[in-house]
């Protein structure tokens, strides 16, 4: 791996992180054309998942595009779906070379991109930066190989494990610009989900904000509530914005249908899943959600939520916001019970980065 290759896709990566939380069920991908050492053309992955990120990088390069070097994040479609496959694009475009990390995990595409291009004389290189690759797509391939998303949970707790006092005041425990951060983390995933416990309690409006989105559906994550009986206050934030924002819930099979045709007059979009003895089933809940294309879930709990998917070991990356504020055993945990007896049994994650935010801490932690 050459110096230049490793700068040209560590610009690739960027430009595809741009995209992330406004592409699904697309994956957000960068491109970067180059002649030599001189960018030619730049594109990242529209809202929406179309124009795919390589015919934009090609549209501004233009004619230089002929003999080029084009480092793409992912490995380029090579099937015809809404729009034409990237490798004919690049083929047509007189690509001479293309650099990619990784191969894509969607059947359709997985190697036979990479096989297209050589077969029309394209130099192909591969690996650059695939680690790199492989976190940013963590997400797409999650729900391509395992019919699920990526969950990061995150948790944001008083110095001794609680979210809220005994008497439910929770706002705030971290300070505004722990709070900000959470925004952008947001922003970069498909969806946000709570609890119902979580939705009655906060009274949350779940999008981005204070980083440039709009209110539309194409600039804010999906809000998804996890709620079994859908017993969620019908004049709460939630409700009222359910038609300019996209709101989502899961629920059981035992709700009546007045409270179902009231939900989606509303502008919710119910989504039933099963049970798993009284309660919903989290399996059931991420696999219908990928169903619908989600690749990448910011769940924000609430405390039972955020246990049965510990319990179910469906926390991918785990992410903590721990303030310098002291509360005591009367505040409420920030997860339900899990009944754990044995310490072997109880998950566990390796850190990834630990960092000072203006006076609270952000801890991230990875599956081990």
């Amino acid at each position: 791996m050459s110096d230049q290759d490793a700068r040209f896709m560590r610009l690739a990566l960027s430009l595809g992180r741009r995209a992330q939380g406004q592409t699904w069920p697309n994956p957000a991908v960068g491109c970067v054309i180059a002649q030599g050492s001189r960018i030619v053309g730049r594109g990242w992955t529209s809202e929406g998942g179309r124009p795919h990120a390589e015919p934009q990088a090609l549209a501004q390069a233009g004619a230089a595009a002929r003999g080029a070097t084009a480092y793409v994040s992912l490995e380029p479609c090579a099937h015809h779906g809404k729009t034409p496959p990237c490798t004919d694009a690049l083929i047509a475009a007189g690509i001479a070379r293309v650099v990619a990390p990784i191969e894509d995990e969607d059947p359709r595409v997985s190697g036979l991109g990479f096989a297209r291009l050589r077969e029309a004389g394209v130099e192909v290189t591969t690996g650059v930066l695939q680690e790199e690759a492989a976190y940013d797509h963590a997400g797409f391939f999650m729900r391509m190989s395992h019919e699920r998303p990526w969950v990061t949970l995150k948790l944001a707790n008083s110095f001794d494990g609680r979210i809220a006092t005994a008497t439910g005041m929770s706002k705030w425990i971290t300070g505004p610009a722990a709070r900000h951060l959470v925004h952008a983390m947001r922003a970069r995933h498909d969806a946000v989900m709570v609890g119902g416990g979580t939705a009655r309690a906060d009274d949350p409006m779940l999008t981005v904000r204070g980083h440039g989105r709009g209110r539309g559906a194409a600039q804010q994550p999906v809000r998804v509530v996890v709620s079994r009986k859908l017993d969620l206050p019908q004049e709460a934030q939630l409700a009222r914005s359910a038609r300019d924002v996209p709101l989502w819930l899961c629920h059981g099979e035992d709700v009546s249908d007045d409270r179902r045709q009231a939900w989606q007059s509303l502008g919710a979009i119910l989504l039933p899943c099963a049970m798993e003895g009284r309660s919903l089933d989290i399996r059931s809940v991420l696999a219908e959600l990928a169903q619908q294309g989600l690749g990448r879930v910011y769940c924000e709990g609430g405390s039972a939520l955020a246990a049965s998917l510990l319990s179910a070991n469906l926390v991918d990356e785990l992410v903590g916001f721990t303030a310098g504020v002291v509360i005591g055993a009367e505040g409420l945990p920030s997860l339900g019970v899990m009944g754990i007896s044995d310490l072997g049994d109880a998950p566990r994650f390796e850190l990834i980065s630990s960092t000072p935010i203006a006076g609270d801490v952000m801890h991230r932690w990875g599956r081990r």
